[in-house]
């Protein structure tokens, strides 16, 4: 009786519920009831009940609030559960006393500097004259009825309860700086598409929304925020929302589109906002952060990443299609994939078993890709990490994303297992240093430079994983919608996102650089990557399942029946299998001081034959070669 069974696993769970008896214990269990959603016990694995690393840096900075105690987030990975951490909060406390200063609002009467990012896109903006590589778009099908003048009143108290949506950046005395208007009204342009015939009207809400999307801004002259309204019929309407990335990221966008809702709600029933006043704006934290990150603080950051990337390759060479245009190009395109519930969950398991998280998992299995198509082995990512590791920021509407260079090295050919571990400790230090924006590491560690490529690293790893909820509307049902770039901000970028249906992943790749065929290539390598590791992350990374069976066929099977054939019709590849089946372990070839047997060199033929493939060999070369 599986329902039965299931009753009484839920029951013996709610017994198993131990109550939090210290007041430090109390403590940590209000912080994760509030962060994680749930009730728990405090032996429960935080990483076990939907921790992760975004909601570790939410527990972090609470208990920074709470207890005024200074703990790095590799503390929560180390004592995952109340009961382990509660330990460490006692025994070290006298030691761990917050230092940083608190975030205050400052004074409006001079010129507001802008945040170290902000500085940064200033200036690669105006060098790309303008374009909307840095635009941020998400759209909203909207379906019911829609109360226009509630959303219209919702938007303009979201422009007014924060300032940084009615900030511009003007030029004073040479510098830009953070102008803030005292009142702006965003107008809500409609475009009606109730003329059209319901089955033109995807391909024509697509077009406006790449239209919109690929529309310039003025940081000088602004507004820096636009909202756009389609009509497709008197219960259908799809909302489209456009910000510069100056004054906003994807955090920012969750909490935009999570206010619009509930102060649609309040509007639409004539009710009051019940969203509590913002205490401090970006441009407090702007200040804050010029006068933190400073003086020790930031001598401490920068030794450690100076240490870190020292003798970093300067550039990724994965194989293209097309030589590297000697300026580099922003021209791009997506694709994306599914993975299945089944092996999304077998890498979950495997996360929560090694002491990781999922986002480590896929990096690390990300890395393993890029060494196999590259035939480097020392690989350099780039990962957005959302730094609101202070709670006081955390439902402000900004530019507060950073960017973390993480670089694994796998020239001792590791076992997989044992790089997790090192991308784990490699992610925990950086977490620890992630204060540092990327912008004054390029400054600080002043890489080589060259026009065709992105300093420190070439390709960036994403999982997304900012605070979401179900939105429910007075009659209406949203439905967030896909908007299409045609920018790529680096080589390639691989964003996956965590669905009740499995992992979803989307490329982001230069389009000058790549094919889309490339890409779908690219794509079942990395699936067939995953489900090898899943099986046997015991198994060293060079020699993990890469090609598919029917790139295996194509090289092993057809391309020798081509070239290979001998006079009794046999091919090459199945008579040296067969004795390598034979005499696994006899010596097949001597050079120098070094043997091989014939086990070894079978290795180190799929090994050659791996890398020779994504370098785009054609097969009767390869076969000539192997």
């Amino acid at each position: 009786d599986r329902r039965a069974l299931l009753e009484l696993e839920i029951s013996n769970k709610a017994l198993e519920i131990i109550l939090p008896i210290t007041p430090i214990e109390q403590a940590l269990a209000a912080i994760w009831a509030e962060v994680l959603g749930v009730e728990v016990s405090i032996h429960d694995n935080f990483f076990d009940i939907g921790g992760h690393s975004l909601t570790a840096t939410q527990i972090i900075s609470r208990i920074r609030q709470v207890l005024s105690v200074e703990l790095p987030q590799r503390s929560l990975f180390e004592a995952p559960t109340i009961a382990e951490l509660s330990k460490v909060l006692e025994t070290t406390y006298p030691t761990l006393l917050n230092k940083s200063p608190i975030i205050q609002p400052i004074v409006r009467n001079e010129e507001l500097a802008l945040s170290f990012a902000q500085q940064r896109l200033w200036v690669l903006d105006k060098l790309e004259e303008s374009a909307a590589t840095y635009n941020i778009s998400a759209g909203l099908k909207l379906i019911g009825k829609l109360h226009v003048y509630a959303l219209n009143m919702a938007v303009q108290e979201i422009v007014r309860r924060h300032e940084i949506l009615r900030t511009t950046f003007p030029i004073v005395e040479g510098n830009p700086v953070q102008a803030v208007a005292v009142a702006q009204t965003i107008t809500i342009s409609t475009v009606d598409l109730r003329s059209l015939p319901e089955s033109q009207q995807p391909n024509q809400v697509q077009r406006l929304a790449d239209i919109e999307a690929q529309q310039p801004f003025d940081l000088a002259t602004g507004p820096l925020l636009r909202v756009q309204l389609l009509v497709l019929a008197e219960s259908s309407h799809v909302l489209l929302v456009t910000m510069h990335h100056i004054i906003s990221d994807g955090w920012s966008i969750s909490i935009f589109i999570n206010e619009v809702a509930a102060l649609y709600k309040a509007f639409y029933e004539s009710k009051p906002s019940l969203l509590p006043e913002l205490t401090i704006q970006y441009a407090d934290f702007a200040a804050w952060q010029r006068q933190w990150l400073s003086g020790q603080v930031l001598e401490t950051q920068l030794n450690y990443w100076r240490n870190q990337l020292q003798g970093i390759p300067p550039l990724l060479e994965l194989p293209s299609d097309r030589p590297r245009p000697a300026v580099q190009t922003f021209s791009g395109n997506t694709q994306s994939f599914e993975l299945d519930i089944q092996l999304t969950q077998k890498l979950e398991y495997l996360s929560q078993n090694s002491g990781t998280t999922l986002f480590m998992t896929l990096l690390a299995a990300f890395v393993v890709l890029l060494a196999r198509y590259s035939g480097q082995q020392d690989i350099v990512i780039g990962s957005p990490i959302a730094n609101r590791n202070r709670q006081e920021i955390e439902q402000l509407i900004g530019f507060f994303v950073n960017t973390l260079v993480l670089r694994s090295t796998v020239d001792d050919n590791p076992k997989f297992s044992q790089l997790l571990q090192r991308v784990k400790q490699t992610a925990l230090d950086a977490y620890a240093h992630q204060d540092l924006p990327f912008e004054q590491l390029v400054e600080a560690l002043q890489p080589e430079r060259s026009l065709s490529y992105s300093p420190l690293f070439q390709v960036m790893f994403v999982l997304q994983n900012a605070p979401s909820k179900e939105l429910q509307l007075p009659g209406l049902t949203l439905t967030p919608i896909a908007t299409t770039r045609r920018e790529s901000k680096f080589d390639l970028t691989l964003a996956m996102e965590q669905t009740p249906t499995g992992l979803i992943g989307e490329w982001e790749y230069n389009t000058d650089l790549f094919d889309a065929t490339t890409i779908q290539r690219l794509t079942e390598n990395f699936q067939t990557l995953l489900s090898g590791i899943v099986v046997n992350p015991e198994q060293t990374v060079f020699e993990l399942p890469l090609l598919t069976p029917s790139q295996l066929e194509h090289i092993l099977v057809e391309s020798n029946q081509t070239y290979t054939q001998y006079s009794d019709g046999e091919c090459l590849h199945k008579i040296f299998e067969k004795q390598v089946e034979l005499t696994p372990d006899a010596v097949a070839v001597v050079f120098e001081d070094e043997s091989l047997t014939y086990r070894q060199l079978n290795q180190r033929a799929n090994q050659l034959a791996h890398y020779l493939q994504s370098k785009g060999v054609k097969p009767d070369v390869l076969v000539g070669i192997c």
